[in-house]
């Protein structure tokens, strides 16, 4: 007879190894050091206003608009040499200083991190590269488009109020006069935005602010002086000259539609930001 079996004693009894002290594994996704397009744009916007010389030159741009302003608005008199400005381009005349005001912020932005050598860390920080020019250039954007409309906005309002009894009298709210405000401040925008990706192409200061004020501000005005039909038509779509379009309330004489100047505006920033992509992918820091 086969005997029966004897139960399992508290020695045989198998045991199942516990770990109390272990953890799941994170998730990769959620490390807090991971790069994510938000952190890297953060990081941007944290540079951008942490610097000092960024808020003196964005409180100078809109010092000189609304100065101007105010100055062309304690100025005029009806029936002068002025009457047949448009009264935007008029008041708005500033918005040609705040202009480079803008472009030297926007150059500073890029080859100011090449001048002092914190590029690298950025770049260390940011392997990819690209997602870093593309953090500057949507921040640098937002600032200077709500730098050069809030500028508009007093500047407008402010004038009105001494031209009142003139020829030029209006309201913020006339026809074509709040497109022509936002038409401005996106040219100005723009413009600046150029001069962001000549600083990313040139890694210079000096060499990116050589090549705005001489590229984009001198060149249009030799061209235009020549007395050929083909160099009058070319200019319109420069940048300076594409942005003053689109910062009138009624049709200007001479300068490129609205929709033709914003779209030569994208373009030549667009392809400038494009190309400085492209050599950031390509050479050494």
């Amino acid at each position: 007879m086969t005997p029966a079996p004897t139960p399992p004693t508290e020695s045989t009894r198998p045991t199942t190894p516990t770990h109390p002290t272990s953890h799941p594994r994170p998730h990769p996704h959620t490390h807090p050091h991971t790069i994510t397009p938000l952190r890297v744009l953060h990081a941007e916007w944290f540079k951008l206003l942490s610097l000092r010389s960024s808020r003196i030159t964005a409180a100078t741009a809109v010092v000189l608009v609304v100065g101007v302003a105010l100055l062309m608005g304690g100025t005029y008199e009806s029936g002068g040499g002025d009457s047949d400005i448009d009264p935007v381009v008029m008041v708005l005349q500033g918005t040609l200083l705040s202009q480079i005001c803008l472009a030297v912020l926007g150059i500073l932005v890029t080859a100011g991190e090449y001048a002092t050598g914190s590029i690298r860390s950025t770049l260390t920080a940011v392997p990819a590269r690209l997602p870093v020019l593309w953090a500057k250039a949507a921040v640098f954007t937002a600032t200077a488009f709500a730098t050069s409309l809030a500028a508009a906005l007093v500047s407008y309002p402010a004038a009105q109020l001494l031209l009142a009894d003139t020829d030029k009298a209006g309201s913020l709210w006339d026809d074509g006069v709040p497109a022509a405000l936002v038409g401005s401040s996106a040219g100005v925008t723009l413009v600046a935005l150029v001069a962001l990706g000549l600083g990313a192409l040139l890694r210079s200061v000096p060499g990116a602010l050589g090549a705005f004020i001489g590229g984009v501000v001198v060149v249009p005005e030799i061209l235009g002086a020549l007395p050929y039909e083909v160099t009058e038509q070319a200019v319109r779509y420069f940048p300076t000259q594409a942005a003053y379009a689109l910062g009138s309330s009624t049709p200007l004489p001479g300068a490129a539609s609205p929709g033709a100047a914003l779209a030569a505006l994208l373009l030549w920033a667009g392809g400038t930001l494009a190309l400085a992509g492209v050599l950031l992918q390509r050479r050494d820091v």
